[in-house]
Parts: structure tokens; C-alpha cells; sequence
């Protein structure tokens, strides 16, 4: 279904990352992945041991982990919040002769998280607010933005990106900040759909998965009971990742008209109260 395509997977922090289940399955489908993982560009600058301590270990352990799932696979620096690497990292691309065909948006931050807790509203500050918008939103525009300039992202190619029905409604456990970059995520999916659909050809979807708490994002907010109550109010209980996985495939499949969605691989919770 994709041999010969190659697709970027940003996200992957590890082995039970979502996209790691997409980048398992783009393989098996015959498909190649770059996977991009955060840690000490030549770009950053003046930072604290304690900062360049955590990035170090933050892409030895992602690393790690697509080495042991993945095999020997292509896994590049990205920092979304620094153009100058978003720049340099298409770039390289580009000099290399890489043609991506799509690219899985997995990439979050929300620093008012905390131990399960999550900030009220009125307490996240304009810096920590614009921070997660910029990580979680923005850098689908950004990157899509450079891909596009340096002639990496093909004619024809897919874009997906992972959401949560909480862009959408409140939900039974707190999701406050990050929330609200889910929905501009979403808003700016079906903005690119358009611009992108009618000027490359390039199609734009989001997917909103089921509560999941396999991942460190999952387990920085939910708790057990959280995630039981999910799979009650969920008609199909809790959908899986390798449900996730089928999708996005799905929608990178070449030639297919589908551009502009919010799918929901929930187990139907959405449709709940």
C-alpha cells in the first residue's frame, strides 16, 4: 500500500508512543519513516547543563526506543520551537534526495500539567499559554511551512495529526490548557486542508483517539479510573493504538479524497454524553 513512500513520524517519546504504532504500521505496510525526536541542535543556544542534561537523555532514550522497535531506521534532532532547525532539518532532507509523501503531527507540550494536576485557566500565564500553543498548534503550520519550501513534502502528499475530543467539549478529567491548542490544532487542519488541497494537492486530517494512558503524555493526566471510565462510556470501549495506526495509514494512502476531517477512532465515546 505504501511501498516506496516515505513519511516523516515526529512524536515518538517511546515504545508505547501512538506514533510509534503509526511508524510500525507504515513499515509493515511497505513504507520507510524519519522519525524526529528532541534533543541539542547546533541551534540552541545558552543552555543550562540542566536543560542540555535533559535533551541529551530525552534522544538517547527515543533513540533507544525506535532502534529496538524499528530496527535501523533514519531518527533526526527536531525542536518545532526553533525555525532555524525546523529549517536546517528540511533542508538536509532536501540535499539528501528525500521525498516525503506525508507527515504525522504527534508533537505536544503543556508545562501546566503537573503530577495528574492540571492548572486552572485562570492561572496559566500568557508565556505558558502561548508555549503550548506554539508546540502543540502552531508547528503544523511552521513545519509544513518549511517541508514545502525546501521541495521535501511532496505533490500529493497526506498530513495527519493527533487530537482529543477534548478540543471539542469538556471531558470527565481536567484538560484545561492544552485543550484549547487542540482545538486551534484542529481549526488549523481544516484551514491547511483548503489552502494546501487547492495549491499542492495535499490533504489535511486530524484524528481524535480514546483516552490512553500508554503513553507519557497519557500517564502525565490520567489515572486508571479515568481510563475505565472512558472505556464505560465508550459503546465500543477504548479504542486501541493499532486502531490509530490503521487510520492514519489509511489516510496516507496515495490519490484518496478525503482532506479536511476530524475522524474519531474512539470506540464511538464521542458520541456519548
Amino acid at each position: 500500500m505504501l511501498t516506496n513512500k516515505t513519511f516523516l513520524i515526529t512524536g515518538i517519546a517511546d515504545k508505547n508512543s501512538l506514533a510509534m504504532y503509526v511508524a510500525k504500521e507504515v513499515i509493515k505496510q511497505g513504507g520507510r519513516v524519519i522519525c524526529t525526536g528532541l534533543g541539542v541542535s547546533p541551534h540552541h543556544q545558552n543552555l543550562s547543563e540542566k536543560a542540555t542534561t535533559f535533551l541529551n537523555k530525552n534522544f538517547q532514550d527515543f533513540k533507544l526506543a525506535v532502534t529496538e522497535e524499528l530496527g535501523e531506521t533514519s531518527v533526526e534532532i527536531l525542536d518545532v520551537t526553533l525555525d532555524d532547525n525546523m529549517a536546517s532539518f528540511a533542508q538536509n532532507l532536501s540535499e539528501k534526495g528525500v521525498e516525503l509523501h506525508g507527515w504525522l503531527h504527534a508533537i505536544a507540550m503543556d508545562k501546566t500539567i503537573r503530577n495528574k494536576e492540571v492548572k486552572p485557566l485562570l492561572e496559566v500565564t500568557k508565556v505558558e499559554f502561548c508555549d503550548t500553543m506554539d508546540v502543540s498548534a502552531f508547528s503544523l503550520i511552521r513545519l509544513t511551512h518549511f517541508l514545502l519550501k525546501y521541495g521535501v513534502l511532496q505533490i500529493g502528499a497526506s498530513i495527519c495529526s493527533l487530537s482529543y475530543i477534548a478540543a471539542a467539549k469538556v471531558t470527565f478529567h481536567p484538560y484545561r490548557n492544552m485543550s484549547i491548542a487542540k482545538a486551534a490544532l484542529e481549526r488549523i487542519t481544516i484551514e491547511l486542508a483548503d489552502e494546501l488541497g487547492r495549491s499542492h494537492d495535499i490533504r489535511v486530517n486530524a484524528l481524535r483517539f480514546s483516552t490512553y494512558m500508554g503513553s507519557k503524555a497519557g500517564n502525565a493526566t490520567l489515572t486508571e479510573d479515568d481510563l475505565a471510565t472512558a472505556d464505560r462510556m465508550s459503546p465500543l470501549g477504548n479504542a486501541f493504538p493499532l486502531d490509530l495506526a490503521h487510520e492514519v495509514v489509511h489516510l496516507f494512502r496515495p490519490d484518496l479524497k478525503i482532506t479536511g476531517e476530524i475522524r474519531h477512532v474512539d470506540g464511538g465515546y464521542h458520541i456519548t454524553g
